[in-house]
């Protein structure tokens, strides 16, 4: 069993909702700098509930994706499971169910990992396949903030 599943979700087309996707996509181009034995990068898209199998082999999940909480766009946020779960001003983009939905299969079939997210306030979700500007500036933010969960679920800080 691997330690750690980095899963960046959203959709590349709909502007700011894709960040989670293109965040993943930034840490496939230095994944060398991190041990392929204990983490893996996956992008999982619009398909969380489709990928749950991929959770049995992992004992953390980090998800990277948007959280529309009603704060200023690039607001970087760092959830546990249960904050989401309590607090609904908090969302995931489109996927949350169905990504609680997978966890929860997970658990059916034997193995559910912790579950993490670092989230990012979008500013517009639209038809479209750039990040607005806002999101661009806070993208090397969210992508530190991100760093700093794996090497904490790794254990090297």
């Amino acid at each position: 069993m691997k330690k750690l599943l980095v899963l960046g979700v959203g959709n590349i087309l709909l502007m700011d909702e894709g960040i989670g996707v293109h965040a993943v996509h930034e840490f496939w181009k230095k994944k060398k700098e991190f041990d392929e034995t204990l983490v893996n990068f996956v992008d999982g898209g619009t398909f969380t509930q489709d990928i749950f199998y991929l959770f049995e082999e992992y004992q953390h999940v980090l998800v990277l994706d948007i959280v529309r909480a009603g704060h200023e766009p690039g607001t970087i946020y760092s959830l546990d499971e249960d904050e989401l779960v309590r607090n609904k001003k908090q969302m995931l983009s489109l996927h949350d169910i169905d990504l609680l939905d997978s966890l929860d299969m997970a658990r059916l079939r034997g193995h559910r990992p912790t579950l993490k997210i670092v989230g990012i306030e979008p500013e517009k979700i639209d038809w479209g396949t750039q990040m607005t500007p806002a999101l661009v500036k806070a993208f090397p933010a969210f992508m530190k903030v991100a760093e700093q969960h794996i090497k904490k679920l790794l254990n090297k800080i």
